[in-house]
């Protein structure tokens, strides 16, 4: 009877018909029968003895979830099962048994983060994921069932969704444990969001029988994404993963196809394809087939931009980026590469020059420099058009800046993995997007200098700033001012994590926060950022773009974390019920 716990006598029970008892259990008298459940509903934690209890039904009085009141089961799928507990009566007393049965936990969690996922229920997915959480299950694990839903129920294949869940897991290690489960929250919601609504993902299978080798693959996929046929190149990617191909290979023959038209989709093809080559680092072998089968969608659409106005005139572009493809065709990556002047080749990159730009970019390639460390050349300078983004810009041309950049971080990690000679054209592709984005410097923002405060800077004081609209060029001012002072860029990027993770932020937003930390920590590689001027001002430049263009779009509602929020405080027993307008 250790468990056993008195409800009180029966009689009286009969005349009440609801109780509160020891342990938070509601006892219910219906239908001639004792009942006892969890009191908190397990939706928001209302009180459920103060519902009603009508044909073995039992309705919350907050949002109306009903629940079968013997099983515990309930009729809405946004609302978990109550916990329910034994009953028995002893000479006129009521007993219940306050242990219920242990069920696992951790399987119970995935069990909802699934259902969340496909009904597309955001507290159901945070509370999910606020159980993971705590029950130590690792974000990795969380992950894979987000990816796995996300390739597998979206027939137009790779999304914003996953892209963000993709970037979200690449910058847990920024965050506190808060941020993190915000950001598998939103990354997971997201992900949520793009599938409702849309047919599942079947894959067509591999070719029965192929016999050829890697290089017969990767010309018949170029072939069919010239032609924008997806099915076709669909089964020459699952055919090359049956086939055994290394991830290195298939990366190769997909970043070939993706760059053999420039800047695709204002760069968006090329970063989806990098990012699903993360999230499959992240997944496990099973999930290869459907994360790369994703990608062959993007190619039906996908807007070639040497096809555009902006890229033939007034200055041809198209013409001599042909030519110096042509000059650097299969060129081989240098095994000892060649230092070059990387300040030199930044301004370059930031004139009004195209044609010169293009020209010393394939010099310093034939030269023998690393197109490893070109890509973060130009992925600085798209940076560094952020920070001189001026305010009297339209709006909308904050998505212009930050498509270049976060094009050019793609190109930039693309290349550290894959040393495919092909890939290369994407930086010329990157760096002429810079141009072109150089009339939203015109008038240019002056770039902010640190000062010294009175007092000392506190990371947290950043989101202070948010909370007023339009503050970007106050943000920019108070980042350079914060590293003037700090060199705790730790506290710093838990505090920018927060500042987008409490807004209910765009797709966009999302790109710019993860681009500029990775960013940031590529310029601290290998001792790079000790002692070099050109990694220090690498790095002010990444936290003012990022601090700048958050500013840009704060404050929002806020709705999206709120649920977050929510679901850790019902996680850990608050009563929002009881809370009072202030």
């Amino acid at each position: 009877m250790a468990n056993w716990v008195s409800a009180g006598s029966v009689k009286s029970l009969q005349e009440e018909k609801a109780k509160v008892i020891k342990g938070g259990i509601g006892v219910f008298y219906h239908e001639g029968d004792f009942y006892a459940v969890d009191n908190r509903c397990p939706h928001m934690g209302f009180p459920l003895h103060t519902g009603s209890l009508c044909d073995g039904i039992l309705t919350c009085h907050w949002h109306h979830a009903r629940f079968d009141v013997c099983s515990g089961g309930t009729l809405d799928p946004w609302a978990d099962d109550v916990p329910v507990y034994e009953t028995k009566e002893e000479n006129g007393e009521l007993w219940v048994n306050q242990a219920i049965t242990v069920s696992d936990k951790k399987e119970k969690y995935k069990q909802r983060l699934m259902k969340g996922l496909e009904q597309n229920l955001g507290l159901v997915i945070a509370k999910s994921v606020v159980g993971l959480i705590n029950a130590d299950v690792p974000a990795q694990e969380i992950i894979k069932i987000g990816i796995q839903f996300g390739t597998t129920h979206r027939n137009h294949g790779w999304g914003p969704g996953l892209t963000i869940l993709t970037a979200m897991s690449n910058s847990l290690p920024k965050l506190d444990t808060q941020g993190r489960i915000q950001a598998l929250y939103q990354g997971l919601r997201r992900v949520a969001g793009d599938c409702a609504g849309q047919p599942p993902k079947h894959l067509t299978g591999p070719l029965s029988g192929f016999s050829g080798n890697a290089d017969r693959l990767k010309t018949w996929y170029r072939n069919c994404t010239e032609v924008r046929d997806s099915q076709g190149a669909e089964r020459i990617v699952l055919t090359a993963v049956e086939s055994g191909m290394p991830d290195e290979e298939i990366s190769s023959m997909m970043m070939t196809a993706a760059t053999d038209h420039f800047y695709m989709d204002a760069g968006h093809l090329l970063d989806f394809h990098n990012k699903a080559f993360e999230a499959a680092e992240l997944a496990d072998t099973g999930l290869k087939k459907s994360i790369f089968a994703s990608l062959t969608p993007l190619f039906s659409n996908a807007v070639r931009s040497e096809e555009l106005h902006s890229w033939q005139a007034p200055v041809n572009l198209v013409t001599p980026l042909k030519a110096a493809f042509q000059e650097i065709d299969r060129l081989p990556f240098p095994e000892d590469p060649v230092p070059f002047d990387e300040k030199e080749l930044l301004e370059v990159i930031l004139s009004d020059q195209p044609i010169t730009m293009i020209h010393a970019l394939t010099e310093t390639f034939k030269n023998g420099a690393s197109p490893v460390k070109v890509a973060q050349i130009v992925s600085l300078a798209a940076a560094e058009r952020i920070v001189r983004f001026h305010i009297q810009n339209d709006f909308n041309d904050w998505i212009t800046v930050l498509h270049t950049f976060t094009h050019a971080h793609a190109v930039h990690e693309s290349l550290r993995r894959t040393n495919e000679p092909a890939l290369i054209r994407a930086v010329y592709h990157a760096a002429v997007s810079v141009y072109l984005d150089r009339f939203l410097n015109i008038p240019s923002t002056k770039r902010p200098v640190g000062q010294k405060e009175d007092e000392p800077l506190i990371a947290d004081d950043f989101l202070k700033i948010l909370d007023i609209q339009q503050q970007v060029n106050e943000a920019g001012q108070w980042a350079a001012n914060y590293l003037h002072q700090s060199k705790d860029t730790d506290a710093l990027f838990n505090t920018l994590g927060h500042a987008l993770l409490r807004e209910d932020a765009d797709f966009h937003s999302y790109q710019m926060y993860e681009a500029a930390s990775r960013e940031f920590d590529l310029w601290s590689g290998e001792g790079e950022a000790e002692g070099n001027t050109l990694a220090e001002y690498a790095q002010e430049t990444m936290i003012i773009a990022a601090a700048r263009y958050l500013a840009a779009h704060a404050p929002t509602a806020r709705e999206i974390p709120r649920v977050g929020k929510i679901a850790w405080r019902l996680h850990y027993g608050e009563k929002l019920f009881e809370e009072n307008e202030s």
